[in-house]
Formats: C-alpha cells, sequence, structure tokens
C-alpha cells in the first residue's frame, strides 16, 4: 500500500503531461532513424520470468472471475499475465482470501509468489525510529517463529492448490512508515539464521527504491547469499542510472533478480488513460529489462484507477502498454542483444524463446520513425507488428516480410510496436531446434534446482529427490507445426540405470525410459525419444517411477 509521500512530484509530472499532449496534437513527417537495430539472436541475456502484479483482498475486494480471464488470459483483450504477487497478512484467518485469484492465476500457467507487510502482533514490538515512538519491528526471539510463520502460509496455499514460486521476508523493510521495519543488519541476520528453514524460495529484501545498501549485506556474505534465490527490489524513483548492479553480477550467480512493486510514472487519480503518458510504462519495462536485467516487472495493483485494469475491469493505456511485453514475451524466453536507442526518441528490446523472435520497439517522439531492423545468427521469413498508440490497443497490423535477415518498419508517432516472427537458425531446409533448460520456465515436484556439479548449461540442472512421483514439468515448448519431434534430454548419472515416464500434455507416451550412466555426476550425456506434439505450446513431463532419476540439465526439441 503506497502513501501521498511518493507523489511529491506529481504535479511536476502532470505539468510535462499536459505539454506534451500539447505535442502530439499534430504530427511531423515520418523519419528515418539514425541507425539500424541488429538483434544478435546467439547473444543472450537474461531468462524472463514474465509480466504481472499485485492482488490484496484483505486492502480492497478481490479480482472477479470475468476480470481473472482478462488478466491472466492471453486471447485478444487480454493482458496475458504471467505473475501474481499475493499478500501475506499477519492473520492466518485472512489467508482463504488469497485463494480464488492465486488458484486461477495458477490454472492459467502463472506463478505465484506472496510478501508480508507484518508479522503476527504477538512477534512484534514498538521502537523508536527517528522520533517515532510507534514504528514496529520484529522482536529479536521471533525470528524462527516468524520463519514458521512464513513456511505455515506456504503449506497453507499449497493444499489448497496454490504452489508458490517464492515468498518473500518483508514489503519494503527500509520504508515502513505504516509495516514493519528492518535495518540491513536485521535483514542480514534473518537471512543467515532463519530463511533456510523456509520450503520455498526465499526473495529478500524488496527495498522500496532498490536501495543497495539493503542487499550488498546479503551479496557479501555467503550463508546469507545460499538462503536467498531471489533478490526482490522496488522502483520508486529509482533512477535508471541505478538500474544496473555490478554487485549482483559479480555474486549473484544461479540467483534471480526480480522487479516486484512499482507504479509509473504516478498514481493520479483516473489517469490510467493518459496518453502519451501511458507510454512511459512501455518505457520504464525497457529500461528494467535493458538497464536492470530484471527477469520480471510486477506492477504494484492490478485493478486501480492508475493500473492495468481500471476499476471497471477494462485494460487501460497503461495496461496495454504492459501487454506489448506480457502478451508476447512468454515465460521462459531470453532477452537477447539488440541496438537499444537507434534514434533519440527509439528504444528496443528483443527476446526469443518457442522458436519465435520478439522484437519490442517504443517511439517516444512526435514524429514517426521508418526504422530498419537486421537479425544476426537467425532469421524469420516474415514479423507481425502489434501496435498501442493513442487509438489502438496491442492491435494487429499487416504482416512485413523479412528480406536477406532484415526488414523496415513504420514506428508511429508515440508508439509502442511489437514484433513477432518464428525464427530458424538455418540448416538444410531451415529446420530448427529449441533448447529449454530445466531448471527455468518449469514446474518442479519434488525435485529442486542444484548447481553443485560443473558442466551444466544455463543456471543449474535439476536432481529428483524422490524415488517416485518426483517430476520436472516444461511448460512453455513451441511447435510451429504439429507432428512427431525429437526430445534430446542432456543430463549426468554417476552410475546404473534410472528410468523415467514421459508425458505430452498430460498424456503417458512413454514408460520407464531408460537414462543410462553417464560415469560420473559430471559427465553429461545424452538420450533421444520421439513424441508428438501439437502445433502451438506445449508440455512435457518426466517422472520418476522407482529409481530416482538423472540430474537433468535441459533438452533440446526439434524436428525429425
Amino acid at each position: 500500500m503506497k502513501t501521498g509521500v511518493r507523489k511529491s512530484i506529481s504535479l511536476l509530472l502532470a505539468c510535462v503531461t499536459a505539454l506534451s499532449c500539447l505535442l502530439t496534437t499534430s504530427f511531423s513527417n515520418e523519419v528515418s532513424a539514425a541507425s539500424d537495430v541488429t538483434v544478435n539472436l546467439s547473444a543472450e541475456k537474461q531468462l524472463i520470468r514474465g509480466f504481472g502484479g499485485m492482488n490484496h483482498p484483505v486492502w480492497t475486494t478481490d479480482l472477479t472471475a470475468a476480470q481473472r480471464e482478462t488478466v491472466f488470459g492471453n486471447s485478444n483483450n487480454q493482458l496475458g499475465f504471467s505473475v501474481l504477487r499475493i499478500h501475506v497478512d499477519e492473520d492466518p484467518n485472512n489467508w482463504y482470501k488469497e485463494l480464488p485469484t492465486a488458484q486461477s492465476a495458477i490454472a492459467h500457467g502463472a506463478i505465484v509468489f506472496a510478501t508480508p507487510w507484518n508479522p503476527p502482533s504477538n512477534m512484534t514490538e514498538t521502537f523508536n525510529h527517528n522520533g517515532d515512538t510507534t514504528a514496529k519491528r520484529l522482536r529479536y526471539d521471533k525470528y524462527a517463529a516468524y520463519a514458521q510463520h512464513l513456511n505455515d502460509f506456504v503449506t497453507y496455499m499449497k493444499n489448497n492448490g496454490v504452489e508458490l514460486y517464492a515468498i518473500s521476508v518483508q514489503n519494503e523493510p527500509d520504508y515502513a512508515h505504516t509495516w514493519t521495519w528492518w535495518t540491513p543488519e536485521e535483514m542480514l541476520r534473518f537471512m543467515k539464521e532463519n530463511a533456510g528453514s523456509i520450503n520455498s524460495r526465499v526473495m529478500a529484501p524488496e527495498s522500496f527504491s532498490y536501495l543497495k545498501n539493503m542487499s550488498d549485506p546479503i551479496l557479501n556474505d555467503a550463508q546469507a547469499l545460499a538462503n536467498m534465490d531471489i533478490l526482490g527490489a522496488h522502483t520508486y524513483g529509482t533512477p535508471f542510472s541505478s538500474f544496473a548492479y555490478p554487485l549482483f553480477k559479480q555474486k549473484g550467480g544461479g540467483k534471480e533478480l526480480w522487479m516486484t512493486e512499482v507504479y509509473y510514472p504516478n498514481s493520479d487519480a483516473n489517469s490510467a488513460d493518459r496518453w502519451p503518458e501511458a507510454l512511459d510504462v512501455a518505457y520504464h519495462m525497457h529500461n528494467a529489462m535493458v538497464e536492470g536485467d530484471f527477469q520480471t516487472y510486477v506492477w504494484w495493483y492490478i485493478r486501480r484507477q492508475y493500473g492495468p485494469l481500471k476499476e471497471d475491469g477494462t485494460i487501460s493505456k497503461r495496461g496495454y502498454s504492459m501487454a506489448q511485453f506480457s502478451k508476447f514475451v512468454r515465460p521462459g524466453y531470453v532477452r537477447v542483444d539488440a541496438t537499444k536507442n537507434p534514434d533519440t526518441n527509439v528504444f528496443v528490446s528483443a527476446y526469443k524463446g518457442s522458436s519465435k523472435v520478439v522484437i519490442v520497439a517504443i517511439n517516444r517522439g512526435t514524429s514517426a520513425v521508418n526504422q530498419r531492423f537486421v537479425l544476426q545468427n537467425g532469421t524469420a521469413s516474415q514479423v507481425t507488428p502489434y501496435v498501442t498508440d493513442g487509438t489502438r490497443n496491442a492491435a494487429a497490423q499487416s504482416n512485413i516480410s523479412v528480406s536477406n535477415g532484415a526488414f523496415t518498419a513504420q514506428l508511429p508517432a508515440q508508439s509502442v510496436t511489437t514484433f513477432v516472427g518464428d525464427y530458424s537458425t538455418g540448416g538444410t531446409g531451415g529446420s530448427s531446434s529449441t533448447t529449454y533448460e530445466a531448471e527455468t520456465g518449469t514446474t518442479l515436484t519434488n525435485a529442486a534446482t542444484e548447481t553443485l556439479y560443473s558442466g551444466y548449461n544455463g543456471t543449474g540442472y535439476v536432481n529428483f529427490n524422490a524415488y517416485s512421483d518426483a517430476a520436472i514439468q516444461w511448460n512453455n515448448v513451441y511447435c510451429a507445426v504439429a507432428g512427431t519431434k525429437n526430445v534430446k534430454f542432456r543430463y549426468a548419472l554417476a552410475s546404473g540405470t534410472r528410468n523415467l515416464d514421459v508425458y505430452v500434455n498430460g498424456t503417458k507416451v512413454i514408460s520407464n525410459a531408460a537414462f543410462a550412466a553417464t560415469g560420473s555426476w559430471t559427465a553429461w550425456g545424452e538420450k533421444t525419444i520421439q513424441v508428438a506434439m501439437n502445433s502451438g505450446t506445449n508440455t512435457i513431463r518426466v517422472v520418476t517411477t522407482g529409481t530416482e532419476g538423472p540430474n537433468i540439465d535441459s533438452i533440446n526439441v526439434s524436428a525429425q
């Protein structure tokens, strides 16, 4: 919940917006961009977990069933959100309120994570915080009890069909005027001594303005870092120049980096449809992806007068700006290198996944721009543009042909355009393959991501933790054409043979597929099977059948 403290610049922003609106009354002739955009499909950056927002039914009313479809569905006039943030109430009697929307998110394939604002009242005490004698903090003798409280929430949600992806330690511990304060030292202590007992991925510290003094101590302490799975940050007032985090790049290997709350550029009442102000949401998202290397982008509250859904449940212009990313850059995609600022007012990011290339281009200028795009280390035959501007909302436009790995497109004035195409890496007949890591874009059951043994690709591999019914499910395996596919597993197994059942789209297609020993846990071998898949998105699930399983690094899917 946000207070008026952060809105001190709203008047200035309103004046700037008014001026911008005046400038949009007429457009000058289109111009050509200063330079080409080069998209290098082999230069991979961060893995994308997804885009989404917060639901808080204890604070206000829950999303309706229809609104959930609008938020988590990905058809026309839907947002395609793939991340939901929920509230861990201090009173367990309120936890049931989180279930309907969280269950709907899970059913749509989204991931759900949770954040507390306060521990139970019997675990807190008041203290003097810069003259405020009513400030709250977690009692020093209640750290273990608080970890159990978080564990209880994880268990409650799991028992009700919501497997949390992660749970946070505290919402904005350094901006706790109406909730619970934590110092960097207190957060460090909890991460070292208590976070390891939580039966979920643990997120910290969710600083309100991505202040590194809250997270540097965790990164610099091996024990605390081992217990942190996700570094979460809010970006209220954070300048783009502070989005980069060199210390995380240095020490955060195997950890995830999420932007878990923001509204931008303001929270003015009924501001959701202002244009071109709403274009700045896409611009902020661009900087979060390109400058910050964030893997998620989570809006503060989904349904709000300044949010992606308006109070009547319809999508706002801010929402459609978000949808230019969320509908097309899907969980498990990877950002790839692209010329990020080819012209003064043009900003570009690019992604690949499921044999698709996605390019998001923002034109903040008042003139249309002719922009040339060049694809390297991969190509496409055509791309489909989707445009949001003053009059259009994620509207599909005519396909554009790609010739010799390049195409030119008009970027309308004050617009965001997303180009989507099927791409191939070349080879005989233009066939292509896609690698899907086991530790990313998957659902794990009685299995865990590890980095103990060397030689893996990506950020780790998956180790099965049970002889039977442990599973890995890849959720977004894309096939442009239905038919029989080769699925090549990259795995390691020190000795013996271990068997896995294989399911495609929920149906068992192979029983007891045998994985032979590779000789050691650092010797990675391959096993290829053939299975039939549908066109579009498929799921592949492998399940242990009594012999545990090999360590799985990835699968590679290709046509026969």
